[in-house]
């Protein structure tokens, strides 16, 4: 095995051993999320209260080194909450801009969906372009910069559902679940898990998560699994179970995706399996079956890999 790919995979198992001391029998879910990291991705996580997921972002920018703001989204957040605002100050005469929350490294944008569309939208250029434009003046975002929202299932009270542009932002979407009997055991015996992260020390420098995402964006794909990928895509736009398919960018997405995955598991190269292990996460939000067939997402992605063959 190349040293420096072994190297890389060594970072990101430690990484994903350190968060899984806390969110216990989750590893898959992990690995998702470290994978959209690598791809300079955005992560969405649908899932009941109390599931873990704003323990997997505190466990993930703790273990990666990253700065941390959570925006807890509610009905009467504004946009400026989120982006900051210009203040005056008498003392020198001038406003001076008061930078808000989406300046970290790792945000968290809790339950997303409990506020308004205008407030939701606020995040559309930082995620997208990787700045915000405050009085006509744009200001850069740290790198690297990940957004990782949270929302509460479409049938919650109280909820606004995401627009289409606003998901296809996210590159992934996940749900964490219930743990396994076992795993909840081992969590209910042990130390609280507040107390575990506050001790969380980070296993990834800041230049090396950079060289992570360089090197995951190197990883070579060929014609074959370029072959594959455009008939998964075509598929979901051609079939008349869907409404709406897979779009250029949740293309592009998916193969950014296998790359780090690939990249994960110590190869320089993508294999059709990397598709298939991160295409549920990155193209179940952005399939929408015809009116006349109702079916989850789920079920969705699960038809179209099982009808594209892989040669």
């Amino acid at each position: 095995m190349n040293a420096p790919v072994a190297n890389r995979q060594k970072l990101v198992d430690a990484v994903v051993e350190t968060v899984a001391g806390l969110l216990m029998g989750k590893e898959q879910e992990i690995r998702l999320a470290m994978a959209c990291l690598l791809a300079r991705g955005h992560l969405l996580i649908e899932d009941l209260p109390g599931m873990g997921k704003t323990t997997l972002a505190q466990a993930l920018a703790r273990a990666l080194g990253l700065s941390y703001s959570r925006i807890q989204f509610t009905s009467d957040l504004l946009p400026a909450d989120i982006i900051g605002i210009s203040v005056y100050e008498q003392a020198s005469g001038a406003f001076v801009f008061h930078p808000g929350p989406i300046f970290s490294q790792l945000v968290l944008a809790d339950e997303i969906n409990r506020t308004t569309p205008k407030t939701q939208s606020a995040l559309l250029e930082a995620m997208a372009e990787g700045q915000v434009t405050v009085e006509s003046e744009t200001r850069p975002l740290p790198k690297p910069f990940f957004v990782i929202a949270t929302q509460n299932p479409a049938t919650s009270t109280g909820t606004f559902p995401l627009p289409e542009s606003q998901l296809d932002r996210f590159t992934m979407r996940i749900s964490i679940g219930y743990p396994d009997p076992a795993s909840e055991r081992r969590m209910l015996m042990g130390a609280d898990p507040r107390l575990q992260l506050a001790r969380l020390r980070p296993c990834v420098q800041g230049e090396q998560l950079d060289l992570l995402q360089r090197a995951a964006s190197k990883v070579q794909a060929s014609e074959a699994v370029v072959d594959y990928l455009q008939r998964l895509v075509q598929y979901t736009r051609s079939e008349h179970q869907f409404e709406l398919g897979l779009s250029p960018r949740g293309a592009l997405a998916v193969l950014d995706c296998a790359r780090a995955w690939a990249m994960m598991h110590a190869r320089h190269y993508v294999i059709p399996e990397d598709i298939q292990a991160v295409f549920p996460a990155v193209a179940g939000h952005r399939l929408q079956g015809a009116s006349d067939v109702v079916q989850r997402s789920g079920a969705l992605v699960e038809q179209v890999l099982h009808a594209v063959d892989i040669l």
